[in-house]
């Protein structure tokens, strides 16, 4: 396998391919402190295949990174092998965490030039991966806090439809056989198969600056704006606009805190995440909540809480659903209905000890919209986990 700095290609006079067109996440890479021991909480907790790693065995003399996969989502858990790695720079700041949403484009090169001419800042130059396979090209650029975006091309053995077929990811990564977890997980599906959205938090302030960014840069448009008015209790308020690559392929929402009487959830992510900008959940999609929701409980993963009394009023809003109304009750789903259809969210508790990352499980009945019927639901129920934690 070879690595090298990938030629930088130019369009061709008249081409009317857009570089910066996105056909899809290509991989969320998180940094974490122990890969290892991170794949297996999120396969057991949440049925990811570990399906390939590339470590010491493989190659990679300088970190250790495993995929985990499942339906249409592809998580990249990397871990540094030395104190001076990146990842384990950025783990001792702010704990585990996402560090990259990478983007599938057809030319990795042509999209890194583009957007660095429209303003980013780049996080790495394109890198070239080519073994007997095929080619995988990379190349980053910084967007808000810590975090990038990379843009990856394939070709030959590593294309992204080989890939999803369970090809291999790219070169000095190998497959993981016989993994009985992952005959459990093939056996006791959690039906999760898209990343729907992933969130970023920003300072107060500067939620209008990165939704210009988003514009200007990578091409996206606003699809929903929420202000302190829609996301709002007594005690706390924040804004949001939710930026879309086009198709409603990647949708990224863009949170900032409001003025309120305590601290908001942006504003406890933030103190915990040392001032910086960062995600702050990724939402997978289901095709069935209950199903998903169930066997996530089975496995043990810690949601939110919601008060009964949300139930008492929820069907007038909300009106008729297919899903069993008591099964939703039970399992403390959220609802809400938009001129589209309805939706069905609910959100872990913090994946680690810090109170930033966590996931929300979401099915959509025609709904394209976030749940904003469930925004004052939802934090308030934030917010007696913040007071739990003494950060409200």
């Amino acid at each position: 396998m070879s690595t090298t700095h990938a030629p930088r290609k130019r369009e061709e006079a008249g081409s009317t391919t857009d570089p910066l067109r996105l056909n899809d996440v290509d991989h969320v890479r998180f940094h974490v402190g122990n890969a290892k021991q991170a794949a297996y909480f999120y396969a057991h907790c949440f049925g990811f295949q570990i399906e390939q790693v590339a470590d010491l065995t493989t190659g990679s003399r300088d970190e250790a990174a495993y995929l985990l996969t499942q339906g249409n989502i592809r998580m990249l858990l990397t871990t540094g092998l030395g104190e001076s790695h990146p990842a384990q720079q950025e783990v001792m700041r702010y704990g585990d965490g996402v560090k990259d949403i990478a983007f599938n484009v057809a030319d990795a090169v042509a999209a890194w030039e583009k957007a660095v001419a429209n303003g980013a800042e780049p996080a790495y130059e394109p890198i070239e991966r080519t073994d007997a396979k095929g080619t995988v090209v990379t190349a980053g650029i910084k967007t808000f806090g810590r975090v990038v975006h990379s843009f990856v091309s394939r070709t030959g053995g590593y294309d992204m439809e080989t890939v999803k077929n369970g090809g291999v990811f790219m070169p000095s990564f190998e497959r993981i056989e016989a993994l009985p977890l992952n005959d459990y997980n093939r056996e006791h599906p959690c039906g999760l198969y898209y990343v729907d959205h992933c969130v970023g938090n920003v300072e107060l302030g500067k939620m209008n600056h990165w939704v210009s960014w988003y514009e200007n840069v990578l091409q996206f448009k606003l699809f929903k704006h929420f202000d302190d008015k829609d996301i709002s209790t007594e005690y706390s308020a924040l804004m949001s606009k939710v930026m879309d690559s086009g198709r409603e392929l990647i949708k990224i929402p863009i949170n900032e805190p409001a003025e309120g009487k305590r601290k908001s959830q942006i504003e406890e992510y933030l103190e915990w995440h040392r001032g910086t900008p960062g995600i702050q959940h990724l939402a997978f999609l289901t095709d069935d909540a209950v199903d998903s929701v169930g066997e996530l409980h089975r496995r043990g993963v810690d949601f939110l809480t919601i008060p009964d009394a949300y139930y008492d009023l929820v069907w007038d809003r909300v009106g008729e659903i297919r899903e069993d109304r008591e099964k939703v009750k039970d399992l403390q789903l959220l609802v809400d209905r938009d001129e589209d259809g309805y939706l069905l969210q609910i959100f872990t508790r913090p994946l680690q000890d810090r109170p930033t990352l966590f996931f929300e499980i979401i099915c959509r009945r025609g709904s394209r919209s976030f749940g904003k019927g469930n925004f004052k639901a939802l934090f308030e129920s934030l917010e007696i986990e913040q007071e739990r934690r003494g950060n409200l």
